[in-house]
């Protein structure tokens, strides 16, 4: 259920910022948010929509989670929130459909290192920890950024500042 109301979300986003206004406000913000004014469009209310769906996003999220595992604390979102900006940085700068990929990509990494590292461990008698599994697949993640800075369904962009 999880994964299917995440999808439906992601696709949902999608076609949100692809097929809208306030979408086409969004990417043109992103890409150059001195121009936006110029063009009649209110910085302040498609940063306040951002914020919103962004904020809207992160509660649903967080009440999937606390239906997977009924557990209240401070802390319990903290490392999701770095897998997220993983996910985003290894998807590509503005590709949603990148940043989905890439965090079941993310995803994927981590769970078949559990495996990998039990069966390492058998075979050479080790007694390497599966806790070592956010390691090994941010490690798989900076080898994949070195390759490919821009992320994965990124463009190759300039870094000039724009003023």
């Amino acid at each position: 259920m999880i994964v299917l109301v995440s999808l439906g979300l992601m696709l949902a986003l999608h076609q949100f910022v692809t097929r809208t206004k306030y979408g086409m406000a969004m990417r043109a913000m992103a890409y150059d948010y001195l121009v936006i004014p110029l063009m009649g469009v209110s910085i302040n209310r498609v940063a306040a929509m951002t914020f919103a769906i962004g904020s809207a996003l992160a509660a649903a999220a967080g009440i999937l989670f606390g239906l997977a595992y009924p557990v209240l604390d401070p802390y319990m979102g903290v490392s999701f929130g770095w897998k997220a900006f993983v996910a985003a940085i290894l998807g590509g700068r503005g590709s949603i459909m990148g940043a989905c990929i890439a965090g079941f990509m993310l995803g994927f990494i981590e769970i078949m290192t559990v495996p990998a590292i039990q069966i390492v461990n058998r075979l050479f008698e080790l007694n390497i920890g599966s806790n070592l599994r956010d390691l090994i697949a941010y490690s798989i993640v900076l080898l994949i950024l070195i390759f490919r800075p821009h992320g994965l369904f990124g463009e190759a962009y300039s870094s000039k500042l724009r003023l």
